[in-house]
């Protein structure tokens, strides 16, 4: 399983995750990648963090570690997959590593790093913003993830 985070400003990590994921897991998974990627992609403060409600999301240990961690949290409606941009990535990333045709796992777990690297930042902001007047960006959603 991978894990993975982008912005509008390009790719933040990706990890392979080499067993199912639990709630401490998650937030593990959170302080140890989200963080450092938003330290790396230069987030300005204010940038809002979203994931669908997957339970280990939305779980109470969950909810209280990123109020700690003052995350702000895009609300998210239920049962709405579609709605999530970062599912558009994965497909890019599915094609991508399906064209280099990996032999193997460990193939396919190097193909996918490299190519998640290539997606290039003006290719990611697509998934969060729509143009509305030429030169001129909007939210897809309201109060729209930039993270």
């Amino acid at each position: 399983m991978l894990w993975g985070c982008f912005s509008a400003k390009g790719p933040g990590r990706l990890i392979h995750v080499k067993e199912r994921i639990n709630g401490a897991m998650y937030r593990e998974i959170l302080s140890d990648n989200l963080l450092p990627s938003a330290r790396a992609l230069k987030m300005k403060r204010g940038w809002v963090f979203q994931h669908d409600n997957d339970p280990k999301h939305t779980a109470r240990a969950t909810k209280e570690w990123l109020r700690k961690k003052h995350f702000k949290v895009l609300e998210w409606p239920s049962q709405s997959p579609d709605l999530n941009p970062i599912e558009n990535l994965w497909r890019e990333l599915k094609v991508r590593a399906a064209q280099r045709q990996p032999q193997n796992i460990t193939a396919l777990e190097e193909i996918c790093m490299e190519e998640w690297a290539k997606i290039p930042a003006t290719w990611m902001s697509l998934f969060l913003f729509s143009e509305e007047k030429e030169g001129e960006e909007r939210p897809r959603w309201p109060r729209c993830t930039t993270f």
